[in-house]
């Protein structure tokens, strides 16, 4: 039998095989698509999440391997031309551990970043640095080694200046306040599935809905749940018409009755008339699957989705795809 895989048959076989998946990946790339594609060069292969930031003109980005960069989108930009990331924070302190889900701060002029370690789910954080010299504000621990398995996935901000971070580990939500001090840890059984499997990636993207409630996705179970902050954190499943939700990633408010919902499928979108009691999928969008969509952001009134994987060597060429439903 190890002769064979040394054999001039095993040697095609594998060439045939792997093949198959590049041909598509080139594919892909090569379609042309009447969407915006705002393309730009990286150091990284994976960038996790992407909001735009309105009054810098910019794009934030997030490191799997740690850290976060910008991208500058000049007044004279044309579509052909391919931007350039630049690493505005490289935390010491973090070390070997990923920046992932962010919420840009604009009134109190900070970036808020979920910091965790993905590999053994030992560490997990929140860190807030000035979004016009990047000093670290603070830097919040969130869990330890001696604390159960946590991974801090995605931030939302309240109107007060308070964070809330995902668990996309242990499924529970920690409260941090304007100053950094962690002041609860929310729990809830709507947070668990009753089947082991949709909890292996748990709660994931969250928003803060300007009526004073938390929107927030259970990734593998599909799960839309409500959070009212007005009403002692009351819990509630949001029924939603064409859902469930299934692995969904990252959400982006878009109006107080419009979310997006990145991951797989690409988008989609979701709307609610009645104050997210109940919703419906009106619509959803495929971009280049094979670059995985992980987050959702607003540029001048058109959504892009963040996706994960860049592609090239040794310039690493990601895209912020204008998803239009």
């Amino acid at each position: 039998m190890a002769l064979w895989f040394c054999s001039p048959r095993f040697l095609i076989f594998f060439f045939i095989v792997s093949a198959i998946p590049i041909a598509y990946i080139i594919s892909e790339e090569r379609a042309k698509t009447e969407n915006h594609v705002f393309h730009y060069h990286s150091s990284g292969f994976f960038r996790e999440c992407a909001k735009w930031d309105d009054q810098g003109r910019r794009f934030l980005v997030t490191f799997l391997e740690g850290g976060v960069g910008e991208i500058q989108v000049p007044d004279e930009y044309t579509r052909d031309v391919v931007l350039k990331e630049v690493t505005v924070v490289k935390d010491f302190d973090l070390k070997g551990n990923a920046s992932l889900g962010i919420a840009v701060d604009r009134p109190r002029n900070r970036l808020l970043v979920a910091v965790a370690d993905m590999l053994r789910n030992r560490y997990s954080a929140l860190a807030a640095y000035d979004l016009s010299t990047w000093k670290r504000l603070f830097l919040t621990q969130l869990s330890g080694p001696s604390d159960e398995k946590s991974l801090a996935d995605d931030v939302a901000v309240d109107t007060d200046g308070n964070a809330y971070v995902t668990d996309a580990k242990a499924s529970k939500i920690w409260k941090v306040d304007v100053n950094g001090e962690l002041l609860s840890i929310l729990r809830h059984p709507l947070f668990n599935p009753k089947e082991w499997y949709k909890s292996l990636v748990a709660l994931n993207g969250i928003v803060y809905h300007p009526d004073g409630y938390l929107i927030v996705i259970h990734t593998f179970s599909g799960n839309l749940l409500k959070i009212d902050l007005t009403k002692g954190e009351e819990v509630k499943l949001i029924e939603v018409e064409g859902g469930p939700l299934a692995f969904g990633d990252g959400l982006e408010l878009i109006s107080p009755t419009k979310l997006v919902v990145a991951g797989n499928p690409s988008g989609r979108l979701v709307e609610s008339s009645d104050g997210w009691e109940t919703a419906s999928v009106v619509a959803k969008f495929k971009g280049p699957v094979h670059r995985l969509a992980t987050a959702a952001t607003v540029k001048d009134g058109k959504v892009y989705l963040n996706h994960m994987v860049g592609i090239g060597y040794p310039k690493k060429t990601h895209a912020l795809v204008e998803a239009v439903f």
